[in-house]
Formats: structure tokens, sequence, C-alpha cells
């Protein structure tokens, strides 16, 4: 039996190190990561990391913890039993040549993806989604040769009034530390 992904958000302070500080607690604790993304919020100077995580409640309870003693931890969520809305970005550069290259287009269009780069003997083709849609179309295209893949992992936000109610706080925590560091 296979423990369940279970996806963990973390509003971290955005400095340099902080990746490192955060998957090395991972490491350290033998927890794996089966995928991070990073990026910029939309508060001035904190990141969002998004990690998909495979493990019971226990593991989970744990990584959440251990996060939380990290100074530059804003905030740790577990998303995996809330409403979200969860998605991946692939592109796939698949061989294409002149005879098989309308059914590849074909086939993009089906999955709403899109080519972005065309050669004489390739197509690239960007689509997002769910990993399970992500992971259909990798299979379809198989068949005609794929040259290389690269994805994002999963990144997730709560839906509507539960993740206002989420940013309304972090707000409140922030203005806190900051007039804290002003001092």
């Amino acid at each position: 039996m296979t423990t369940p992904a279970r996806t963990i958000v973390a509003l971290v302070e955005d400095r340099p190190g902080v990746l490192n500080r955060v998957s090395s607690l991972f490491r350290r604790r033998g927890f794996n990561i089966s995928s991070v993304a990073v990026g910029r919020s939309e508060q001035p100077n904190l990141s969002r990391m998004t990690f998909v995580v495979e493990g019971d409640e226990a593991t989970i309870e744990q990584v959440t913890k251990q996060l939380n003693k990290l100074i530059e931890i804003i905030r740790v969520s577990e998303l995996s039993d809330e409403d979200v809305v969860a998605r991946e970005l692939a592109l796939i550069k698949v061989h294409a040549s002149p005879a098989n290259r309308s059914e590849i287009i074909q086939i993009a269009e089906l999955f709403r993806a899109h080519i972005v780069d065309v050669s004489p003997n390739s197509l690239v083709i960007e689509t997002s989604g769910e990993e399970d849609k992500i992971n259909a179309l990798h299979n379809l295209l198989r068949p005609f040769g794929i040259r290389e893949v690269i994805r994002t992992g999963r990144i997730a936000i709560t839906r509507g009034a539960a993740g206002e109610a989420r940013r309304e706080r972090v707000r409140a925590h922030t203005t806190v530390a900051a007039d804290y560091e002003g001092a």
C-alpha cells in the first residue's frame, strides 16, 4: 500500500539559503520530497514553497512541526485535505517528422496544450493541469519519441474564502514581525 502524496505550502522569508536550510531539514529527518516549487509571493520579501511529500498523518505532522522550527518560516499549511486548486506545468519535446506532425498537434489540442516551439525534427508542447492529465499526455506522446521532459511539480492554492482569511492572518503576523525588527 502506497502512502498518499500530500501538499505542504510554506510562506518563507525571501533570503539566500532558505531553500537549502529547508531541504537540509528534509534530508536530515529522512523525509522525501517528491517535488518542490518556489516563487515570490504576493507579499514583499516573502516567497512561497510548495512541497509534495509522501507520508501518513504522523509523517506530515512531523514535517510541519520541523518546518515551523526554522526561523525563516512564516507559516506552514498542509493543503491535502482542503479545497484547493492544484496544477503542474510541463514542457515536452517530442520527435516530430512531417509524417506524424499533424497527429501530434491533434493530440496536443485534445489536451488544450500549446505548441511553443517548432523545428524540422521536433515540437515542444506546453501543458498545465493536474498530474494525471500531464501523465496521460506524456503517455500518448511516448510512441512518437519523447526527447526531453521538464515538469514544475505541483503548485497549489486554497479556493475562495479559506485562502483570503489565511492571507489576513499572515499580514498581521508580518506587521508584528516588522514592528519587532524596527524596535
